[in-house]
Order: C-alpha cells, then sequence, then structure tokens
C-alpha cells in the first residue's frame, strides 16, 4: 500500500471524493478532524459510509482511525464501526506494543459480536506522537498478527515536546523529529511490517511533497501518509517501482535462482551479495503490491 489518504468521518463530500481519489487506502479520521461535539454523528456517518461502499469494486481499503486509547472514546468507536466491516484500524498515540495487544483483544470482541470473521481487521499505528513512545519504538514485533504498518507524525509530539516548531527555517525538520523518523522506519522493519511517512502539509506544493517522498522511498519507507486528494497521483507514483528497476529486480532474482545456494552471483559484470537479492525481492514486491 502505497498511499494512505486522511479524509474526515463527518464529511460525506470529501468521504466521496476520496473514494475516486485513487488512493491505496482511505483514512476515515474519527479523531482530530472531528470536533469532540460532532463524534457521535462522525461515527454514524462512517459506518453508514463503510456499509454503502463494502461491496463496491476495485475500491481502495477503508480503514477508521479512532481515538486513542487514553480517551475513554475509544470503545465507542469500535463499537459503531466494526459492525459495518472495516478493513482496518489506525491507532493515533500508541504508546508501545502493549496498546496494540489491547486493541487487538477489543477487535476480537467487536468481531465476534458482530459476526464477523476473527482477525480479518487489520490495525495501522501512529507509534511517535507522545516522548514516552519513542522509547517504545522496538516494542512492536509479534504483538498482534493484524498488524500491518506503522506510521509517525510530528505535531503531536512538538507539543508534547514543547517545542516551539518542528522545523527550522529552510522548512527542514529540526533534529528531534528527524530522529523520530528514522526510528520509526528502523522500529517498523524490526517489527516486519510496512514503515509509512507521515504527512506533506503543504498539499499545494507538489514539487516539495515528491521530493520529501522520494528521499523517504530511498532510505526504505514503502508508502506515504496523504491529506489531500492532489497528493495521491504524485505519491503513488514515487512508490511504485518503475519498468527498469523491476526488470534489473528479476534479474537478479533469476541469477540467484539459476546459481542455487550461491552467496554471490556475478549479473553484467557486477557482483551480487544476498542484500543485493532482498532488495531485489523487495521491490518485487513492491511492484505486485502496487
Amino acid at each position: 500500500m502505497r498511499s494512505y489518504l486522511f479524509v474526515p468521518g463527518d464529511s460525506i463530500k470529501k468521504l466521496d471524493k476520496a473514494i475516486t481519489s485513487g488512493a491505496d487506502v482511505v483514512l476515515i479520521d474519527l479523531e482530530d478532524s472531528v470536533a469532540q461535539s460532532n463524534k457521535q454523528s462522525a461515527r454514524e456517518t462512517t459506518a453508514n459510509f463503510l456499509r454503502a461502499h463494502a461491496s463496491t469494486q476495485d475500491r481502495p481499503r477503508l480503514y477508521v482511525r479512532v481515538n486513542a486509547l487514553d480517551t475513554e472514546l475509544t470503545d465507542d468507536d469500535l463499537h459503531a464501526v466494526i459492525p459495518a466491516g472495516p478493513d482496518g484500524i489506525m491507532l493515533p498515540k500508541s504508546i508501545s506494543g502493549h496498546n496494540v495487544t489491547a486493541l487487538d483483544v477489543k477487535l476480537q470482541a467487536c468481531e465476534a459480536v458482530s459476526g464477523l470473521p476473527q482477525g480479518q481487521i487489520d490495525i495501522i499505528i501512529v507509534a511517535t506522537e507522545t516522548a514516552a513512545s519513542i522509547f517504545n519504538l522496538g516494542t512492536y514485533a509479534d504483538t498482534s498478527p493484524r498488524l500491518v504498518a506503522m506510521t509517525w507524525g510530528a505535531e503531536d509530539l512538538s507539543a508534547d515536546l514543547g517545542a516551539e516548531s518542528n522545523k527550522d527555517e529552510q522548512g527542514n525538520l529540526t533534529s528531534p523529529y528527524r530522529l523520530v523518523r528514522d526510528l520509526c522506519l528502523i522500529g517498523a522493519t524490526a517489527a516486519g511490517i510496512q514503515p509509512v511517512d507521515a504527512v506533506y502539509t503543504n498539499y499545494r506544493d507538489l514539487d516539495g511533497l515528491r521530493h520529501e517522498a522520494t528521499n523517504a522511498r530511498r532510505d526504505g519507507f514503502t508508502g506515504k501518509m496523504a491529506i489531500h486528494p492532489a497528493q495521491i497521483p504524485v505519491i503513488n507514483d514515487v512508490f511504485t517501482p518503475d519498468p527498469e528497476t523491476v526488470e534489473r529486480a528479476r534479474k537478479i532474482v533469476e541469477a540467484f535462482k539459476q546459481a542455487g545456494d550461491a552467496g554471490v552471483v556475478g549479473l553484467d559484470g557486477e557482483m551480487l551479495d544476498r542484500p543485493h537479492l532482498r532488495r531485489a525481492e523487495i521491490t518485487l514486491t513492491r511492484w505486485k503490491n502496487k
């Protein structure tokens, strides 16, 4: 999954637009973009939207971002939307792997009550929104088979740290947030799940988005969050391997296959070892799952 588009759960107009945006995942938001007084209405709107598009062909995957576990709103969110069969739940402000385990238990109960198959709903987490969470980014391995991706965010973290800004005068992330980005990438990879880069907040600056997304792909991220439909084509393009890269990956995989149990092979005058094979396999997986 390359692109994840946030949409307020209380806006029918924006939800209808998102379904045709080309995003791989539409993240229906019940958290930050919904006022406290409108939470229940947003739950109802979200559930109706999920039901209306459950059988839609070639639709994006539909995830719901619920409110954080410490808000006492999570259970109401889940009870409202799980019967409508979302493809996944995004958990914000996750502190550690224990939060994923707790959410897994809640989902099991909701699936049972709703008559849904056990384990069909994925989990994605925002794992860097508090200072305490940064020390636990290595705790997510083997927490739940539902956990498929981890992303990071700088806005809530900067508020938690009491920072004046998370960017310098040139618009670049300052040191604490570069560190958090890198640790999210490493933590997700260690857990065997997809590392997803944070949003690029200036939705009019598509060149800046492409630059940031390209750097994220270079470093190992496999997708990126979005806040506007206009960002989706850029993100999809950046995170889709080009034909030349795919063909090169196929040649590498075939060369190792033909060599049997070799640790090193030669291809087009270059010596390649097992890390090259692993990168080629990842490229082909991304191509197949685009």
